[in-house]
């Protein structure tokens, strides 16, 4: 119990810095933005969705189907919200109780001694473990430990329970519960039935190759037959299950995403997907470079025989086969004694093999129970059963670093990785058995001291080093920059990338399209870098190159919404409308099949509908942008924020004089978001209309109330008090509304405006002079100002700008008007006119 207990303290010490980590890299779209955490979503949900929130059916679905680590994420929403601290809690609780687990089943094979406790700290202090623990994503692999671990326990127990307990078929049952929920954190937890299946025939049984079939198939061991059955049925029907939950379909990957799965090239596949099983190995065996994304180039294809790493491919396959062979190999002196086997000389006791007492002399006995008949009644007698011999200990060490590892190898089908350290999190367990026990090896062969001492302390700076190279390693899970700088070795393109929104998100602009840049330079054709380099220069007012960027995007990438979507708002904002209404349309035509992240894309679509219907409706085709409306709010998924859509559908009611459908849509506005400011203003402006004075008016002074800094508020609620002949009033809120929003025209314009109605003409000059300093070229600025100016007797100002007007805009017959009369009166006044 000492050894469970420290190796899980030393796990949960090792990352409680990770406690004040933020949320990084996955954690976004599987937590932040997955619609399934929240409480208005109905928690089943979570059975029909992938890990990311997208309908397991749905073509473009990743497949992943972890309910199990969802259902945890929701409740973490539900207790902390959008706290990081909590789910990292969880996280850590989770690897301290795996670690408690694995220390416990190690002993079960090691005994009491120091290489339990060996074998339990290198688990709790494996570098390779950061990723599922330290991200909160990897909950998924360590749940699935969690439940892998109960899954082999419960089978241990039902193994030494078989043939004299009717409570061994309740282990079983606990063994099949606890296989399911492992498969329902994550998809390999089911392997642990195939891992259980070699501990009863190789360690329990202690069975060698030859003696397999004879022991199955010839009746000799009907127990085990009916187990091996069992575990056999189960496991097809939890995979059968799985598959047609999924829809009968494998997911579908970018090539970016696994680019030797893509490649054309066979003998490219082979190779690389041969050598991947290597690099792994080397990450568990020296984690000395580890990254929070392998994918893209980070393991560059192995596209010939010569090259140097298919030589690291053969050494690795030629050791496995060895230690395999050494496991599995029959032993050299086996004859068979009154029905049992004799092995090495010693007679098997129930199917367990002796070992030497200079091998084992530290390990403790373990009993176990057999039966016997006493006086007509049947008693379980302790029996004293050896330890596994290492050669088993062996075996059972290579099927859990190899079975659970098998879903990632590309094997049965392709994966979206090309390496991911926390699908390694269960296969660790094999490692670490597999160095324990050979280090407990060798301390038993060499005679010397000295060199007993160097194996035992080797054996713990090693597991010393793995604990610093953790503790570091956590450190750069503390954020998204840290985390993607000490990437950028690995995955330059894909750290570079994401280091480039870490870097905009606190407004470092300059180093953040810089980060971009340095990510195109590496892999020119990432469709999303595009886009975001192409975000950025938008958000700078740099229009030009973003359209270049966004145009490449969509070279890129044909089905990239988001970029026709804000490719159309800058030439809808240039003017080019018909460019404009071309982009949007071909946007709201784009199917949101195979795309990995279908909630953006519908997002975008309906942004885009949005939009073009604005557009119609700023030139005045009311119908029109009904019609795109309500197609939008046909293709609106859950997660879009309705309000703005409503509120222009009520805009285009009321333009159409419909005002009971306009009052609909503003309600809907406000019911959706009940602090929405635009539909507060519009639905002041129809309340007035309608002759509801008094509502109007507290709608506009809950719009100022709610954001008191916004010009426009004051603006409409100044228009309303104009209306309402409160002149004064309506002067004082011009002026607010003008001093709040000096840099923007349409509220100055309109200040300007209700000054002049008020008769405050000074006023009204001022805020007239500054709407035509903000759109020099915008003829009706210079025409009002050349008017005030006029009244203000200022003649010469006013002649000036009538004329610039006029140069803009000819044949505008209000100005030519005031321009006549304005020359009359400086004729008058014997004032020199450009006329004459």
């Amino acid at each position: 119990m000492i050894a469970e207990l420290v190796s899980s303290a030393l796990g949960l010490a090792l990352y409680l810095n990770t406690l004040s980590a933020d949320f990084c890299y996955d954690d976004s779209r599987a937590i932040k933005t997955n619609q399934d955490l929240l409480p208005e979503t109905p928690w089943t949900h979570i059975f029909y969705n992938d890990f990311w929130g997208t309908l397991l059916t749905h073509s473009g679905s990743h497949k992943s189907y972890r309910p199990l680590c969802t259902l945890s994420f929701r409740l973490n929403h539900a207790i902390g919200g959008l706290n990081p601290w909590s789910y990292h809690l969880v996280n850590i609780l989770l690897h301290a109780a795996v670690t408690g687990l694995f220390t416990s089943f190690s002993k079960i094979l090691l005994g009491d001694g120091y290489w339990t406790f060996m074998a339990g700290l290198m688990f709790a202090s494996h570098p390779i473990h950061t990723e599922a623990v330290a991200g909160i994503v990897g909950r998924a692999d360590v749940g699935a430990s969690l439940f892998f671990l109960l899954s082999l326990l419960c089978y241990i127990k039902h193994c030494s329970t078989r043939g004299y307990s009717a409570r061994t078929w309740g282990w079983f049952l606990g063994t099949g519960l606890c296989a399911g929920c492992s498969m329902l954190w994550k998809e390999q937890g089911v392997t642990v039935l195939a891992v259980s299946a070699v501990y009863d025939v190789f360690v329990f049984h202690r069975l060698k190759m030859k003696q397999i079939l004879p022991t199955i198939y010839k009746g000799k061991n009907l127990s085990l037959f009916l187990s091996m059955s069992l575990l056999t049925l189960w496991g097809t029907s939890l995979l059968g299950a799985r598959l047609y939950w999924m829809g009968n379909k494998p997911p579908s990957f970018s090539n970016s995403d696994n680019p030797a799965a893509d490649s054309d090239s066979l003998l490219a596949r082979t190779l690389t997907f041969f050598y991947l099983p290597t690099k792994n190995l080397w990450l568990l065996l020296c984690p000395d470079t580890l990254s929070f994304d392998w994918s893209m180039d980070a393991v560059p294809l192995l596209k010939t025989i010569c090259d140097w790493r298919n030589l690291h491919t053969v050494a690795f396959y030629i050791g496995l086969l060895l230690l395999a062979y050494c496991g599995l190999k029959s032993p050299s002196v086996e004859s068979e004694y009154y029905g049992k086997f004799v092995t090495n000389g010693k007679q098997n006791a129930n199917g367990h093999s002796c070992h030497s007492d200079v091998e084992y002399r530290n390990s403790e006995i373990k009993p176990s129970f057999a039966s016997k008949v006493e006086n007509g009644i049947k008693n379980n007698v302790p029996q004293t059963t050896p330890l596994p011999s290492t050669e088993n200990i062996v075996v059972l060490s290579l099927s859990l670093l190899i079975i659970p590892f098998v879903p990632a190898t590309n094997l049965f089908f392709y994966v979206g990785f090309v390496i991911a350290e926390r699908v390694l999190y269960i296969p660790s367990m094999g490692f670490c058995l597999l160095i324990t026990v050979g280090a407990r090896a060798l301390y038993v062969r060499v005679q010397k001291r000295f060199l007993k001492s160097l194996i035992f302390y080797a054996t713990a700076t090693l597991i010393v080093f793995y604990g610093l190279k953790t503790a570091i390693r956590n450190g750069d899970w503390q954020n998204e920059e840290m985390l993607y700088r000490s990437g950028i070795k690995v995955n330059p393109a894909k750290a570079w990338g994401n280091l480039g929104n870490v870097l905009k998100s606190q407004s470092k602009i300059s180093e953040a399209e810089s980060a971009y840049r340095n990510a195109l330079y590496y892999r020119s054709n990432m469709a999303d870098m595009l886009y975001n380099l192409g975000l950025l220069l938008q958000e700078n007012s740099r229009f030009a190159e973003a359209l270049h960027y966004y145009k490449l995007a969509i070279g890129s990438r044909p089905t990239l919404a988001s970029a026709y979507l804000n490719t159309g708002i800058i030439l809808m904002n240039q003017g080019k409308t018909e460019e404009a209404r071309r982009t949007f349309l071909k946007c709201s035509e784009i199917p949101d099949e195979n795309l990995k992240d279908p909630h953006a894309h519908k997002s975008s679509v309906t942004s885009c509908l949005y939009n073009l219907g604005k557009l119609y409706h700023e030139q005045g085709h009311y119908e029109e942008a009904l019609s795109v409306y309500k197609e939008a709010i046909q293709k609106m998924p859950r997660q879009f924020a309705p309000q703005s859509l409503y509120n222009m559908m009520g805009e285009a009611y009321m333009r159409l004089s419909k005002l009971p459908e306009a009052e609909h849509w503003y309600m809907e506005s406000l019911r959706s978001k009940t602090d929405h400011i635009p539909a507060h203003l519009t639905y002041g402006k129809l309340l007035a209309l309608t002759g509801r004075k008094s509502e109007a008016e507290k709608f506009f002074l809950k719009a100022i109330e709610l954001d008191p800094t916004k010009g426009n508020c004051y603006m409409h609620y100044g228009q309303f008090l104009l209306e309402e002949a409160r002149l004064l009033e309506a002067a004082e809120m011009a002026k607010k509304a003008a001093e709040l929003d000096s840099t923007e025209f349409d509220v100055v314009f309109n200040a300007a405006h209700m000054l002049r109605q008020a008769s405050l003409n000074e006023a009204a000059e001022k805020y007239y002079d500054l709407a035509a300093r903000l759109r020099p070229n915008y003829p009706a600025a210079l025409m009002n100002l050349g008017a005030i100016l006029h009244l203000n007797g200022r003649l010469h100002k006013a002649e000036a700008n009538y004329l610039r007007a006029l140069q803009l805009k000819p044949d505008d017959v209000i100005t030519q008007s005031n321009l006549r009369k304005l020359w009359n009166i400086m004729e008058k006044q014997g004032l020199k006119t450009s006329k004459t």
